[in-house]
This record gives structure tokens, sequence and C-alpha cells, in this order.
């Protein structure tokens, strides 16, 4: 199973899933008063409320009519704000889509990298405020 991230935004998050031979669409969607997953074009879970709405979605793919077999999955979101300001854009903290095997494509603070610490003060440098030194041969003497 294969999985990446299509579109981010603050109320639109949408996932190309390919398992097997067959492609499928995950979104999740943010209106003012509910969300909800939909697996292509039809509604899997939905959260309604004001505050305090779902963040953890498990969904299975290649069920039969019996509901048995099939690949579970697990959709994780860190809702809150993130405003980049070097693009001018909205979008939610963190997005993970996690098989049994481990995640299939993170971002953000749920992204298992973002949880490393630096080593050295360039990598938290680099890390926290996008500065990057570049290597000594390039700088004058």
């Amino acid at each position: 199973m294969h999985a990446e991230i299509v579109r981010l935004s603050l109320h639109h998050v949408d996932f190309k899933i390919v398992n097997e031979d067959r492609m499928h669409v995950l979104q999740w969607r943010r209106t003012l008063l509910w969300d909800e997953v939909l697996l292509d074009g039809k509604r899997q879970a939905s959260s309604h409320g004001l505050w305090g709405r779902e963040s953890v979605y498990g969904l299975v793919f290649g069920r039969d009519l019996e509901g048995k077999g099939g690949t579970q999955v697990m959709l994780i979101l860190d809702t809150r704000t993130h405003n980049d300001w070097q693009n001018n854009n909205l979008h939610v903290r963190g997005v993970r889509l996690e098989g049994k095997d481990g995640p299939l494509v993170s971002f953000g603070t749920l992204d298992p990298k973002s949880l490393e610490k630096p080593a050295t003060f360039a990598e938290w440098m680099k890390k926290t405020m996008g500065i990057e030194w570049g290597a000594d041969t390039h700088r004058p003497h």
C-alpha cells in the first residue's frame, strides 16, 4: 500500500492511496459544524460539534461483503492552524496516515522526523528558522 498527500489546506486534506492495483481517494473535510472523512466520494465517518471533534479515524480497504479481510488504515489529524508566512498559506499543522506496518505518509507535527532532536546548533537553526549555513568551500576567507 502506498499513499501521497495531494492537497493540504485548512479545511481540506486529500490523499491518493494505491492498494495493490486499485487507486482510492481519501478526503477529510471541515465545515463550520462537522468534519467528515470520504473514501472515493462516499462518507465513511463524521464528527459533529463546535469543539472537541474527532482527530483519529479508522478505515478498512478491500473488505468483502461480509465485512471480513481488508487492510486497516488509521488517519490522524492535528487540526490546529499553521500559518505559512512565506507562501501566504494556512493549513492544518499535522497529518498522518498509518497502516499496520507504520506510517504511509505524514506531514508536519505528526511526522516522526519532526520529533527527532537536532544534533548540532546548525541543524537546530535549519529546523526552527530555515537557516542553512552552507559548505565551507563557499565562504570567503
